[in-house]
């Protein structure tokens, strides 16, 4: 009797893991799909915007991609540091936001995801196609149209080693603050239509 109790466990165990799986699945299928849409969709618009700005206005463009980036990494690197037990207390006081943080902690696989990886990964594509725009406008503006590839070089690396500075400053931040970067995040999610009410 206590062995055929043991069996209908791990059979329901095992159904439990393949439903677990197969969400698992579909959920990387559905991040490919958007993410491929995404990054062709705002690349297009990158540049044909940029190609019709000058190097001022497509640098402010540049630096708010890149904000864009690291913020979205911070977001990241704090909903996987932060701790739930504490917006469990807020939500049992009826705190705006906290059952929303709750939310996106017992997500945080899937909003790291989607913040570190299709946001950060987009930003970077994005920072890479609009800094060699930035890099062509300056050589045909400076150098008519000479020293194309050390612009590009020169533009590129400092693009590069800023995003990994904002980045890794990020990083620490989201580390050290991560309950509360989670709660200011609930709270904006508390104010969004549907998910907000969840």
């Amino acid at each position: 009797m206590e062995q055929l109790k043991l069996s209908k466990n791990a059979k329901v165990s095992d159904k439990k893991g393949d439903k677990k799986q197969s969400s698992h699945n579909w959920w990387l299928v559905k991040i490919f799909i958007v993410t491929f849409i995404l990054s062709i969709v705002f690349n297009y618009l990158s540049s044909t915007l940029v190609e019709n700005l000058n190097v001022i206005i497509s640098s402010l463009i540049l630096i708010l991609v890149i904000l864009t980036g690291v913020i979205s990494d911070l977001i990241a690197t704090a909903v996987t540091a932060a701790e739930e037990a504490p917006f469990h207390a807020k939500a049992a006081d009826k705190k705006r936001g906290a059952k929303q943080s709750v939310m996106v902690i017992k997500a945080a696989d899937k909003v790291s995801n989607v913040c570190g990886d299709v946001i950060g990964d987009i930003c970077g594509v994005l920072s890479g196609a609009t800094s060699a725009l930035i890099a062509i406008e300056i050589s045909e503006q400076i150098f008519a149209g000479g020293h194309i590839t050390v612009v590009t070089m020169l533009v590129t690396a400092l693009v590069t080693a800023c995003t990994v500075l904002g980045k890794g400053i990020g990083k620490h931040v989201g580390i050290e603050k991560a309950n509360q970067i989670v709660n200011i995040l609930g709270v904006i999610i508390s104010y969004v239509p549907f998910v907000g009410k969840k």
